[in-house]
This record gives C-alpha cells, sequence and structure tokens, in this order.
C-alpha cells in the first residue's frame, strides 16, 4: 500500500527500535560466555541470575563496538555516559531490572542513508545505548521454565527518529542498519536466532497535519518481510478507526498499546496497554562507573573502520555499473557482497554476476531456506557460468539448465556438468542452423514481411522462433548474423 492508494489523505509516520546482540566472547557485566545454542542454564554466573551481593563488570569490547557503531552512523560519540537501572518484573529478568541507559547514552543522533525503490533517502537516528539482554521463557505443555543464558548478553538499541513514511521506507532502513552491524563485525545479525529484533512505533494523521498521534508499537517480527506485512495492515488498521469514528477526539479511537503481529490473521493483535517511562522508575546504576571515553580513542577507533555498505553501494553503481536496487540488495548482505567480490576475480561481467546471484539462483533456492554460500557453490564456478556464456561455449537458455544441476550439485565444476550432457552442448554448425532458420522463415511469411516494412519487433519473434526449434542450444549470435542475411537480400 503506497501513499497513492491511501489516496494521500493520510500519512504515515513509523519509527523503529532496533536491538541487535553484540558478539562479544562474553556477556556484558560477567564472564559468562556468550553463545547461542548451547544447554540451557549452562552459560551462567551469580551475576547473570542477579544472586545477592553479585557485582556487574563493564565489558570493554561491547563499548568499543557501541563505539564502532557510533562512527560508522555518523553520529557524536559521548565522552561521558552512564548506566541507570529499568525496574520491571517478569520471570526472565533475574534481577527485576534491567541495566540500560536512559538520559545519558553512549551515542546520540547519526544518519543512515538506505536506497528505497532505487533512490537514496536519508533517516536520521535519535540515540544509540548498551543495555543487557532478558532470559528466554520457554512454554512446555503443562509449565514454563527459564533460560538464562541469553540474560545479560550485550545490547545496542537503536532508535531512530519518528522520520519513516512507509513500510518499504522502514524495511530499508532497518537493512541499512543490519548490513552496518555485520560489516563492522558488531553483531551476527541473526534474526532467526534473535540476535536481530525489531519493534515498530506507528502512527497515522491526515495529511498536513503537524504532531504526533498516538502510536501503536508491534513487537515480535522476526523477518523484514513480516515486518512489512505487519506495519501495511496496522496503517490499513488505523485508518480504518479513524475513518469509522470522526467525531471521536483521536486519542481515544487508538490508544497507545502494544500489538504483535500474527501471521495465521495475517493481523496485529493486542498484547497489552502501554506502560510510561515513569512506571520502570528508572535511576543511575549505582554499581557502575560512567563509560568515560577519550577523543583520541574515539578517533582511532574511526580511522579503522572497514568500507561500509554505503560506500561498497556507491561503488558498485560508480564503477561497476549496477542498478541501484541490485546494489543495494547486494550489499546488504555482507557475506553475499564478499562472495560477489570473490566472483568477480573470475569473471569482469559484474551486471551478469548481481543477476545470476540475486535473481536466479537466490529464485531457486527461495524455498530451500538456503543462498549460494550456505548451499556450497563456490564463487569461482559461478564466474565461470558466466564466462561461458559470455565466450558463447553456453547460450543464455542453456546456462539456466546447467545453474540448475549446479544447485543439485554444488561441488560439481560446471564445464564438467556442460561436458556431460548432450543437451547442453550448443549448436555452432552454420549448416544446421541454416536449416532452422530458413524452416522458420519458410513458416512465418507474415513476420518477414512486417520487419521489411520497418518493424523491429518482428525481427527479435523470428529469433525467438529459431532458437524454441534449437531448444536454446543455436548461438544466438550466428542466428541473427543468419537471419539478418536472409531477409534483407
Amino acid at each position: 500500500m503506497s501513499h497513492a492508494s491511501i489516496n494521500n489523505e493520510w500519512e504515515t509516520v513509523i519509527g523503529l527500535e532496533i536491538h541487535a546482540e553484540l558478539n562479544t566472547r562474553s556477556k556484558l557485566f560477567s564472564v559468562a560466555p556468550n553463545r547461542f545454542g548451547d544447554e540451557p542454564n549452562s552459560n551462567i554466573t551469580e551475576v547473570c541470575t542477579g544472586q545477592p551481593g553479585a557485582l556487574p563488570v563493564l565489558n570493554k569490547e561491547a563499548v568499543k563496538k557501541a563505539v564502532q557503531l557510533g562512527c560508522a552512523l555518523n553520529a557524536t560519540v559521548a565522552k561521558f555516559s552512564k548506566f541507570d537501572r529499568k525496574s520491571y518484573f517478569y520471570p526472565d529478568s533475574p534481577r527485576n531490572f534491567q541495566i540500560t541507559q536512559y538520559d545519558q547514552p553512549i551515542i546520540i543522533g547519526g544518519t543512515v542513508i538506505a536506497e528505497v525503490e532505487g533512490e537514496e533517502k536519508s533517516f536520521q537516528l535519535n540515540r544509540v545505548h548498551l543495555e543487557d539482554d532478558a532470559g528466554m521463557l520457554k512454554h512446555f505443555s503443562n509449565f514454563a521454565g527459564v533460560d538464562y543464558n541469553r540474560a545479560g548478553v550485550p545490547l545496542v538499541e537503536i532508535v531512530s527518529e519518528p522520520c519513516i513514511h512507509s513500510p518499504k521506507e522502514a524495511v530499508a532502513y532497518a537493512m541499512a542498519i543490519k548490513a552496518i552491524l555485520q560489516y563492522i563485525d558488531a553483531s551476527d545479525c541473526n534474526m532467526e536466532e534473535g540476535s536481530l529484533r525489531v519493534d515498530a512505533n506507528v502512527s497515522v494523521r491526515p495529511m498536513g497535519e503537524k504532531g504526533l498521534r498516538n502510536k501503536i508499537e508491534i513487537k515480535n517480527m522476526n523477518s523484514f518481510s513480516y515486518m512489512e506485512m505487519a506495519l501495511e495492515a496496522e496503517i490499513k488498521r488505523q485508518i480504518a478507526a479513524y475513518k469509522a469514528n470522526p467525531d471521536k477526539p483521536h486519542h481515544q479511537v487508538i490508544q497507545q498499546a502494544t500489538y504483535r503481529w500474527d501471521l495465521e490473521s495475517k493481523s496485529t493483535v493486542l498484547m497489552r496497554r502501554k506502560e510510561s517511562a515513569d512506571d520502570y522508575r528508572y535511576f543511575p546504576e549505582p554499581d557502575l562507573v560512567p563509560i568515560i571515553l577519550t577523543e583520541a580513542y574515539i578517533e582511532e577507533i574511526r580511522r579503522a573502520l572497514p568500507e561500509l555498505p554505503l560506500q561498497r553501494l556507491r561503488r558498485y553503481i560508480k564503477e561497476l555499473n549496477l542498478a541501484p536496487d541490485s546494489a543495494f540488495i547486494m550489499t546488504s548482505d555482507k557475506a553475499l557482497a564478499d562472495y560477489f567480490e570473490e566472483a568477480l576475480k573470475g569473471s569482469s561481467n559484474a551486471r551478469s554476476l548481481c543477476n545470476w546471484i540475486i535473481v536466479e539462483f537466490a529464485g531457486r533456492l527461495k524455498d530451500s531456506g538456503k543462498n549460494l554460500i550456505s548451499l556450497g557453490i563456490p564463487a569461482s564456478q559461478l564466474a565461470k557460468l558466466v564466462a561461458m556464456i559470455d565466450n558463447g561455449t553456453i547460450t543464455g537458455r542453456i546456462a539456466k539448465q546447467v545453474a540448475d544441476e549446479m544447485v543439485l550439485h554444488p561441488e560439481k565444476d560446471c564445464a564438467a556438468i556442460v561436458a556431460e550432457n548432450p543437451d547442453f552442448q550448443p549448436l555452432h554448425d552454420q549448416g544446421e542452423i541454416e536449416k532452422l532458420v530458413d524452416q522458420v522463415l519458410s513458416e512465418n511469411a507474415q513476420s518477414v514481411a512486417d520487419f521489411r516494412a520497418g518493424r523491429d519487433k518482428a525481427f527479435a519473434f523470428l529469433v525467438g522462433q529459431v532458437m524454441k526449434l534449437s531448444r536454446g542450444k543455436a548461438s544466438p549470435q550466428v542466428v541473427n548474423d543468419l537471419l539478418k542475411k536472409k531477409i534483407t537480400v
């Protein structure tokens, strides 16, 4: 649903809170390992479980990763920041409070530039703060258990300004943040494992109205496509509610609350009415000293930053001539972009490589949940496939069938796949192709006449017919040359 389809009467306002687990070796305030997937309650110390008298000690590496993120976002890295206690009573919070940063966070402001439908857009951040994660509740048939392995894992919470105006923009912004975290190696951003979680705050208002209306927070969105669907559904729900109650004060129509996305019903479902900051009784954390950083330390980290996704994106567009939206998809996943870089060593046809990665192979692997990397097709094999098309060893149509075989046998050399299958040998024999061309010309006299009358489409149709007859094996160049020679006589 774009603005056009909301007939420009309503404006959407979205702010995102992205929680990313930092990939440090130990937790934020204890020496317990920060690892996913271990036996429940095996990675814990007295600090993680909130034993009386257990004191937190700050993890220096987590601070460094937060500063790297601040530098990558062109934000202000605070030389003085402090921790606060946020009280809430829930079984997965062992101390009955979370240690977070309230009024003096480590990162202030910042900008993210993301590609939205081929156009660069700039989004403002409010802040980024450090905090520790809660444990996990596990529900069984007739009881619930708590796994404290995740309790105390370092998190950065990245809070945007309410400057996002469509679900598509929200996804592009979140993808850009995820890419930055991966490029600076701060988080593995695995949404299935919960190391990247997104909460969205969304409200709508009549076009031209200033000021924000009540917002709804949507939690538990574990993929970008679900986030887009959840936002679309919630925007429609709010607009419908306002339209159905035109005479009611707007704060009574939509009340601040927390919803979750329900995939079954494709709708947002109420979880609870919203608490305010007062309910959390914030106060400075007495067991931790403030974080004091020097200008020299911040500068050193800034200078050591790697190439960031936006720099790589611009390089791909300018130097490799990729389309902006393709370059954005490619650079949004660091592992995929690195794979692409590797493939470029064996083929200089960047556009074709990109297309095979993000369209052809992505399409073939969509339902398997895998990509080229996890499937195990080496980048050099992809480069070889593109080179074989470019030098005329195989046609584009045969290449698609070769790709099907590569998916089934990722360990196999694509040249061997071509050599073993007689159907994959292209037809270069001019005499053979000429027979097919003659047959097509005699069967399609009308198209020949159309082409002579100046209709170029007719020529493409004739080429297509020859290719069809040859089952895609004829060399397109030879077909083109023969047809031109025979028609323009």
